[in-house]
């Protein structure tokens, strides 16, 4: 027997159309971009040569301007790990919603084929009884 339903994707339903909405809106794309940059390791060394160079070769006092910029960046990028979070919770919720529903189906399914097989086992019962009757 055939299944009626064959997933050709490697990834569950909701996953895939989370991944198309992402890729179909230039801003999420833009955010998502920034965040894997942000949390790279070549984001760190990036940052960690560019202090450097600024503190020891471009600035005499580096402190003052430092704490502004690296203050600012601090802000900017928490922020996108706010909307990384607000976006990972509504994924995780469609994909919530979508197992409810896949498994309310499956419990219908099953009480549904629990009801036929009793219907069936005393059919199949009472066919006996009377056979043994005659």
């Amino acid at each position: 027997m055939q299944p009626e339903f064959v997933n050709s994707s490697p990834h569950h339903p909701v996953v895939v159309a989370h991944q198309a909405q992402r890729r179909a809106d230039v801003q999420l794309r833009i955010a998502d971009a920034i965040t894997a940059f942000a949390g790279s390791m070549p984001f760190v060394y990036i940052h960690a040569v560019l202090f450097t160079v600024w503190m020891v070769f471009i600035e005499p006092d580096p402190w003052p301007k430092l704490t502004l910029i690296v203050s600012l960046e601090a802000i900017f990028l928490s922020t996108f790990v706010m909307v990384g979070q607000n976006r990972q919770a509504a994924f995780q919720q469609a994909k919530a919603d979508h197992d409810f529903t896949e498994q309310e189906q499956e419990l219908k399914t099953n009480t549904q084929l629990t009801r036929e097989i009793h219907v069936l086992t005393t059919e199949l019962h009472r066919r006996l009884v009377e056979d043994a009757g005659r």
